[in-house]
């Protein structure tokens, strides 16, 4: 049984996520570089770092859950105002709903879960001129 790309479909498995975070760039050419530690059809489980700060934006497939592994950053989602968040930090919306983050401290790196799986194009800028799936994330195979 294979997932995307030919990668491997795990049964279940174990993962360094302190050395995997450890391992993203120091620097990107987009929003965000992520990795993805699992890839079935009812959910996908990835590593992600922020670069830069991502504007409004939402997922149109999928609820995401959120664990901030290091960092801070400001958050906004929905209807809810800023709020900073920093490590152990869970946050959870549902698939339609506007989310945004501003880095304040780096590196800003999350785990995340999307229910169902979450196509890496899936993204909808709030404004169009803010991005495009190319802009916004690269994936790196990093474990």
């Amino acid at each position: 049984m294979t997932g995307d790309k030919g990668t491997p479909a795990r049964s279940c498995g174990t993962f360094d996520i302190a050395g995997i975070a450890g391992a993203f760039p120091a620097r990107a050419d987009t929003m965000l570089v992520d990795t993805r530690l699992t890839d079935e059809a009812e959910a996908s489980c990835r590593l992600f770092r922020i670069y830069a700060t991502v504007p409004p934006h939402y997922h149109a497939t999928c609820d995401e859950y959120l664990l901030v592994v290091s960092g801070r950053a400001r958050f906004r989602m929905g209807d809810l105002g800023p709020s900073e968040i920093g490590p152990g930090r869970l946050i959870f919306f549902k698939k339609g709903t506007v989310h945004a983050i501003d880095i304040v401290e780096e590196p800003l790196v999350f785990l995340s879960v999307d229910t169902p799986r979450r196509d890496p194009r899936d993204v909808v800028f709030v404004n169009p001129a803010d991005g495009t799936p190319d802009t916004f994330v690269r994936t790196k195979p990093v474990y």
